[in-house]
């Protein structure tokens, strides 16, 4: 009998970097939360994710977002993302996507105009706004968990690069946060295979003396995240920008700005004083693409001071698909994806 599974997908992208939603074919996975779900997905179902962002399936430098049953009462779907290296907590990009394909799949209702969605990640809830028109999602905004500067004026001594200085901020994930042009980077297109280069170095050589805990989620793995900071700008019409790139593993650099990497510069401005509740960021990835941030306000994380902020995007529909997965192909790793996927 042939062992033939099937999983249903929706491709988005936002900012130019892919998230396949997987909406159908998965069994429940076990947990009372979006967190708890994903932690067993660490321990026990590690291979949906090796197998969506794998060749042939897929590849490493895509997410995919798993679509679980909410344990928070006000939230209307859960999801688990998953990326190359790991389970982030949070991503910007990865619940825009999410909540547009959500909206335009009609899992939920979607209604002409300004529109509320709640979602649970593992980090809590994303409360978002999208701006839907001729049912399209034409914008999304979303509001994470608060942002919080963990430790500054850090040095670590990277191979080839030599001392690196950087702040340690919480934006959803853990970020060492870098002034490019203190290593000669303007942050352009051309630079990204050098800024892949640096931030594997640097990764590497912080990675051991950088702290796991957070104060609310425990322990949230090692540092995952570099954010090249550029040049602050004012804009014409008011508001700033920034060139910034985020390094999220071996040979990626995003292609978007990333949501998390904006609310990190937008809580680092913050506590420096360089912007005020209300203020607006744009971060500009190398490839042009644009997120907005906006400071909302002050907060607090396990007696730290921390600053909520928003993220505003667009997310594109790519392709609806049914994949087949056959458990019999040696390149498929059954070993625990097997109970994972419906009969």
């Amino acid at each position: 009998m042939r062992r033939e599974r099937t999983i249903e997908l929706i491709d988005t992208q936002s900012g130019g970097d892919v998230s396949r939603i997987v909406i159908a074919g998965i069994e429940p996975v076990p947990g009372a939360t979006a967190l708890e779900k994903a932690r067993f997905l660490q321990r026990e179902g590690d291979g949906l994710r090796r197998l969506l962002l794998s060749e042939p399936y897929g590849d490493p430098a895509m997410s995919v977002d798993l679509i679980v049953e909410p344990g928070h009462p006000e939230a209307q779907a859960g999801y688990i993302i998953m990326e190359a290296m790991g389970y982030p907590m949070y991503s910007g990009s990865n619940t825009i996507c999410t909540a547009t394909a959500l909206l335009e799949s009609g899992t939920i209702a979607m209604t002409d105009g300004v529109q509320s969605v709640v979602l649970e990640s593992p980090a809590g809830l994303a409360r978002i706004t999208a701006d839907c028109a001729d049912g399209r999602v034409e914008s999304v905004t979303t509001r994470g968990e608060p942002a919080f500067v963990a430790d500054r004026d850090l040095v670590v001594d990277a191979p080839g690069i030599g001392p690196v200085r950087f702040d340690l901020v919480w934006s959803g994930a853990y970020y060492a946060m870098v002034r490019a042009a203190d290593h000669g980077f303007a942050v352009a297109a051309d630079e990204q295979i050098a800024l892949a280069a640096f931030g594997d170095a640097f990764v590497r050589a912080a990675r051991p003396g950088l702290r796991h805990e957070h104060p609310s989620l425990g322990d949230v793995g090692p540092l995952p995240f570099v954010h090249f900071m550029g040049e602050i700008r004012a804009m014409a019409g008011g508001g700033l920008e920034s060139p910034s790139a985020t390094y999220v593993h071996p040979g990626v650099i995003c292609r978007s700005p990333t949501g998390t990497g904006t609310s990190a510069r937008l809580a680092l401005m913050a506590a420096d004083g360089d912007l005020a509740p209300g203020g607006t960021l744009e971060t500009i990835s190398p490839r042009g693409s644009r997120f907005l941030g906006t400071l909302t306000g002050p907060a607090e994380v396990g007696g730290l001071p921390a600053w909520d902020s928003t993220t505003t995007g667009t997310a594109r529909l790519l392709a609806r698909s049914h994949v087949t997965v056959d458990l019999d192909d040696p390149l498929v790793d059954a070993s625990d994806l097997e109970a994972l996927l419906r009969e």
